[in-house]
């Protein structure tokens, strides 16, 4: 090789690496993409094979695939409400999902959890939220008024896609109601785009939540021919609804790329829980359960996150990671320090994916959701999830006891109960968990709070 050329070989190198010192020591961009009620089996990364979705799975591709990621939560509210404080939402009480007579969130309760747009806000990002909120409906409780300085999308639990009526919660820019013709999945998509857009010349912070793919049932006006050959119509408008989100994202995903942003935004792309397979017509194989179950169809779900200039391209990492290791990952990303009153349960995951840390990032996760329970430590998991013997209910007091033990790396179906064959498996993980039980508060909207409050009423 010649001098000159062995040179400009040099520099390029070394422009390049300065280029992504650079990235990584200022803010990046933040994106979290969260779907609703996502079956696990339902993307093409995952082995999908009658819906096809390029553009969620290029994340993976471009980035870190989780094989054992968890939700904090196997429903909507109490998930988000963990994704955007990084804790346990048990610990504060928003363990349910709220009924349709409340109006607020423990979060901003008495406990005055840290939230993530408020922490980013205070350090200079622009933060902007679009769709599903579900984390109080009062004007008090308003995204706008919770560290996001733009909102566009719906308060409550679920709306409609094609009609523009509501189903327990209008759509509002702000706190001010507006009228929306397009398919709500295309709406979110424009209005995600327009924020990028506003604010690209900015650190911003996006959440991008869907209620795709969450009832009701109602197809998009895209045309897919491969849905056309689904055989269920049910199955058919799912995968319609999942088509038009996976546009979404693709047109999010352009936008970055034609604004240079692409290198220095940090992509996250999760669901808030497992599919709810009997409602949508979601595929969680090969788990078994769904939605609303601490089984691992309702918990386990798809979590993928890219940041071209600082994380590895098309790594898949094994050990168990949970929703609640955004914020801690987020926050670091950013390279501010951040003094927080109640300490994260998540943790930073950037030196676990980078290998400079080798060991699991938790010794174990928990879950709590009524009487049902579970633990996972390792390869074990012991979970008490409704089956012929066990039936959910917001009544019932949570117990370790009668729970069942599973080997996932062998089972992952949990269709072997090993309870009797390792006893001392079982105490270990009781303890354990009866330790973690210990530091929760009682759940808000349980059904013996909502009884109690109709008799001081």
């Amino acid at each position: 090789m010649m001098p000159q050329t062995f040179s400009r070989c040099l520099l390029t190198l070394l422009l390049v690496a300065y280029c992504n010192l650079s990235y990584a020591a200022s803010k990046p961009n933040i994106i979290i993409i969260v779907a609703d009620d996502l079956g696990y089996a339902d993307l093409g990364i995952h082995g999908c094979k009658d819906i096809h979705t390029p553009h969620i799975d290029s994340i993976a591709k471009n980035g870190i695939r989780c094989t054992n990621a968890y939700a904090s939560s196997p429903t909507c509210s109490p998930s988000r409400a963990g994704l955007l404080t990084g804790r346990y939402q048990q610990r504060f009480g928003h363990e349910f999902n709220p009924v349709a007579a409340e109006n607020n969130s423990p979060i901003f309760g008495a406990s005055r959890e840290a939230t993530l747009p408020q922490l980013l806000k205070n350090v200079g990002y622009k933060t902007g939220m679009v769709g599903k909120w579900h984390l109080g409906t009062s004007e008090k409780y308003n995204p706008i008024n919770q560290g996001f300085d733009e909102y566009f999308g719906f308060l409550g639990n679920a709306n409609t896609y094609t009609d523009g009526k509501n189903i327990n919660s209008k759509i509002v820019r702000g706190t001010k109601l507006v009228e929306e013709q397009d398919y709500l999945t295309d709406a979110f998509a424009r209005e995600a785009l327009a924020f990028v857009d506003k604010q690209k010349k900015d650190p911003f912070f996006l959440y991008l939540a869907f209620n795709a793919v969450h009832a009701p049932l109602q197809a998009s006006p895209k045309h897919d021919i491969d849905v056309d050959r689904i055989p269920n119509p049910n199955r058919r408008t799912y995968a319609s609804m999942l088509f038009s989100m996976d546009d979404a994202i693709g047109k999010l995903l352009a936008k970055l790329e034609k604004e240079q942003l692409t290198e220095k935004t940090l992509i996250f792309f999760i669901s808030d829980n497992g599919g709810a397979e009997t409602i949508n017509f979601s595929d969680n194989a090969p788990f078994k359960g769904t939605a609303s179950t601490t089984w691992e169809g309702g918990l386990r779900v798809p979590f993928f996150l890219q940041w071209k200039s600082v994380l590895p391209k098309g790594k898949i990492y094994d050990h168990p990671v949970i929703q609640l290791d955004i914020m801690p990952t987020v926050l670091a990303a950013t390279g501010e320090k951040f003094s927080l009153k109640n300490k994260p349960d998540g943790v930073n995951l950037l030196p676990y994916f980078n290998g400079e840390n080798k060991a699991p990032p938790h010794d174990a996760l928990y879950w709590r959701f009524g009487a049902q329970i579970a633990i996972r430590m390792g390869d074990w998991k012991l979970t008490k999830a409704p089956d012929k013997d066990f039936k959910f209910n917001r009544a019932g007091i949570a117990s370790a006891d009668g729970s069942h033990l599973y080997n996932l790396k062998e089972d992952i179906g949990e269709k072997n109960n090993l309870s009797d064959s390792y006893p001392e498996k079982v105490k270990a993980l009781k303890e354990a968990w009866n330790l973690w039980n210990k530091e929760l508060i009682k759940p808000a909207w349980s059904e013996q709070n909502l009884k109690e409050e109709k008799k001081s009423n």
